[in-house]
């Protein structure tokens, strides 16, 4: 591998962590790298490219996986939070599941489709127009004193509406986290919180959706591509702990609209560029 596939695989890598935990739709932006460098590449067959993909996902993964740890190792039971000899009021491992359950029951059933059918340019672009929208819309009409300043605050019915919520982003380019952020603050949490729990959700659903893709491309592994593998994800995995640390000390300053924003005009772009 010479230095300028090096190179490609530092900036897919990046493009994947800096996009996939913000609202702005990491695949909006693939879609952009795949016409400029993906399909360029001799060894990097459709199927090996879609591989690559998920292995950088992979990494973005793991980031999110360090940077919420001391959640993680709560979730699973592995440390209780007490005070003053009462345990405190804290996220739950149920309250990820009752997130999880609305997006993740019609994902599994309309998989298939989607991969046909929604996984085109010209679906993408609306997504992320629409997304935009609604951020724009959750930033309007949010509520002026959130009922729940952290995560360890959210109810069971707040974690349902998200879930719910977050059936919109099985729609490629509407955006998870976009989706999910959007409908926390509509239903009462602060910015940070929304964000947290949507990124405590994200590991689960994107671990799933990565390790089926990973079984389903495993044979098209190639000693020839294993380095670029690796560095895509090094890259991936090094700009997501950038991104994410990033965006939590942001969000509940900025808010959604200066994303919504970026997202019509990366829409405009990719209109011009790739239709």
């Amino acid at each position: 591998m010479d230095i300028f596939e090096i190179l490609k695989a530092i900036i897919l890598g990046m493009v994947e962590g800096l996009t996939e935990y913000a609202p702005v739709s990491s695949t909006g932006h693939m879609i952009i790298v795949d016409d400029m460098w993906l399909r360029s590449e001799e060894f990097l067959t459709k199927s090996v490219a879609n591989t690559f993909k998920v292995v950088i996902q992979l990494g973005s993964i793991l980031a999110a996986v360090i940077v919420f740890k001391d959640r993680f190792i709560d979730l699973l039971g592995l440390g209780k939070r007490r005070q003053n000899g009462t345990e405190q009021k804290h996220l739950k491992l149920t309250h990820v599941i009752v997130g999880l359950i609305p997006a993740g029951v019609l994902g599994v059933l309309f998989e298939d489709y989607i991969d046909e059918y929604l996984f085109t340019t010209s679906t993408v672009l609306i997504g992320l127009v629409i997304g935009a929208l609604w951020m724009i819309f959750a930033d309007r009409f949010s509520q002026k004193k959130s009922l729940a300043q952290t995560v360890d605050q959210i109810t069971y019915k707040q974690a349902l509406t998200i879930g719910l919520v977050q059936c919109f982003s099985l729609w490629p380019g509407f955006s998870r986290s976009g989706a999910t952020i959007s409908g926390g603050v509509l239903v009462g949490l602060s910015h940070r919180a929304a964000a947290d729990f949507t990124f405590i959700m994200a590991v689960p659903i994107m671990a799933g959706a990565s390790g089926i893709s990973f079984l389903k491309n495993l044979e098209y592994f190639s000693l020839d591509a294993l380095p670029f593998f690796i560095v895509g994800f090094i890259s991936a995995f090094v700009f997501s702990l950038i991104s994410i640390r990033f965006f939590l000390k942001l969000i509940n300053r900025i808010k959604l609209v200066p994303f919504a924003i970026y997202r019509i005009g990366l829409a405009i772009i990719i209109a011009i560029f790739c239709l």
